[in-house]
């Protein structure tokens, strides 16, 4: 127990220092940029749906809501996209480079173990990313509010399922950075994050038109890497609750790539951080045996 309290000190203070390194680095620049270019779009697209016309006419309130949580979707994405761009490509330099620069072995020249420094800069790495997620889709929900005045039924569970997004794929790019070069981790992170969401998308459609072999492609992604699954569970928060209704056949069977037609259980969110634990655990056993 002594030994446990230095411990969790030195995992608190390399976490806070993570987040102040973060903050510095460019890609944060690329970060602001591209979220100040997704909002301003988003509000200039929701303020011309309130004018949107129909076939019969001006749109309803219900229709109007509809929409908005389909379009809301669509955005969400684009924000969860920039937040997987950023945090994988700061995960990269967080333990490659400063092994690559010599940086690393300032710390581990202390008494300190290797597991706390990897914890520490994990840590920073998911608070840094979870209050990107927060402000940024906060943001996101204010400018949908006062545009079209539609407010998601369940925001919290969305952008915790959203940070939970960047958590899992953070984790992975960590993993990575402790076996290859901090760009090519940055890389192959966010290749396997579309690839999972494409196929997540032709499960879909395989599960509304079939075959079976089709559907069952989004189901093991899912479970090969998280994001797509922590995603959609996303999708089914920021939702209108009536959408569902609206729409039949192949598009309430996961045939539309912007709707859910569930929520997630909670054996997928165990099995979720399961998987965050395990990739950790394997980056931390890589990382030990690494020769700095």
């Amino acid at each position: 127990m002594s030994g446990l309290a230095p411990t969790a000190r030195v995992v608190g203070v390399l976490a806070l220092l993570t987040v102040q390194e973060a903050a510095r680095r460019r890609v944060i620049r690329s970060l602001v940029v591209l979220t100040a270019v997704l909002l301003g779009l988003s509000a200039w697209g929701f303020s011309k749906l309130a004018g949107v016309e129909s076939d019969a006419g001006a749109l309803t309130s219900g229709e109007a809501r509809i929409v908005a949580s389909q379009v809301l979707n669509l955005v969400m994405f684009g924000l969860s996209l920039i937040a997987a761009l950023g945090t994988t490509f700061l995960a990269g330099p967080t333990l490659s480079g400063e092994v690559e620069s010599g940086q690393a072995l300032a710390v581990l020249a202390r008494p300190v173990h290797r597991s706390a420094v990897l914890l520490g800069k994990w840590l920073g790495l998911v608070l840094f990313g979870g209050g990107f997620i927060a402000l940024a889709g906060l943001a996101q929900l204010v400018v949908v509010w006062t545009t079209v005045g539609y407010w998601p039924p369940r925001p919290v569970t969305g952008l915790l399922l959203l940070a939970a997004q960047t958590t899992v794929l953070l984790t992975l790019g960590l993993l990575l950075s402790t076996v290859i070069s901090p760009m090519a981790s940055g890389i192959v992170a966010v290749g396997l994050f579309g690839a999972t969401w494409i196929a997540g998308v032709l499960g879909g459609v395989g599960e509304a038109f079939g075959p079976e072999s089709v559907a069952r492609v989004g189901a093991v992604s899912r479970m090969l890497l998280p994001t797509d699954g922590l995603w959609r569970g996303a999708m089914h928060a920021f939702q209108d609750a009536s959408t569902l209704a609206q729409f039949g056949g192949p598009a309430v069977e996961g045939g539309f790539p912007f709707l859910s037609p569930s929520g997630l259980t909670l054996t997928y969110l165990a099995y979720a951080a399961l998987w965050v634990a395990v990739v950790l655990g394997l980056a931390g056993l890589v990382f030990s045996r690494r020769d700095l």
